[in-house]
């Protein structure tokens, strides 16, 4: 997987497919016909208006990108500011998957919304990341089995694409120690070049 699509919705992403899978808290806005069913607390056919309930990111994201929006959508309490402060305060001392196992992808998509705290999320997850990006890499060095667990989804990526890397340089510098060739064509071409030179 390619680090480079995290962010972006994908269909074929699966990292995409389930951080969209995430529920949360909605309030709906507008009256919507027959679709009482979708409140279970409720015996009405309809969905009234300020009816709170908890939808899929997939659903709620189109419900609130209309003009006049059907849905109006909370900010999980893991990207609010009393959590915001505990990630500006030591963002390395955080399990972030515990919060939430996509806790970026999902804060990209929460930033979306246009809510109140859609800028401040945004700094925030590049605080954050920034934070601990040196710590990740710096465990790629001496790297503990119990990492791949205690990770959100973007850094356990890093987290093992760097550790591939450095296996590699290792493996390469191990090998390092042979004396380097010239290869053939080399050879050939610098040979041809001389010969054409001699003529002139």
């Amino acid at each position: 997987m390619s680090l480079s699509y995290s962010y972006m919705p994908d269909y074929f992403s699966l990292t995409d497919i389930l951080c969209t899978e995430e529920r949360i808290s909605c309030k709906v806005e507008v009256t919507l016909p027959r679709l009482g069913f979708i409140d279970l607390s409720s015996e009405s056919e309809d969905l009234n208006l300020g009816t709170k309930l908890e939808l899929p990111l997939w659903l709620a994201q189109p419900l609130n990108k209309t003009r006049t929006p059907y849905v109006s959508v909370d900010t999980p309490k893991t990207y609010k500011e009393g959590y915001r402060e505990i990630l500006l305060a030591d963002a390395c001392t955080v399990e972030l998957n515990k919060w939430n196992p996509y806790y970026y992808e999902l804060g990209m998509y929460l930033r979306r919304f246009n809510n109140n705290d859609s800028e401040m999320i945004t700094d925030s997850l590049l605080l954050t990341f920034r934070t601990r990006f040196r710590q990740v890499m710096d465990w790629v060095q001496s790297p503990d089995p119990l990492l791949n667990s205690l990770l959100p989804r973007l850094e356990r990526d890093l987290f093992l694409t760097g550790r591939k890397a450095e296996l590699q340089l290792n493996e390469w510098l191990r090998k390092g120690s042979s004396v380097i060739e010239t290869s053939q064509s080399a050879v050939n071409l610098m040979k041809r070049k001389r010969t054409d030179y001699e003529l002139n």
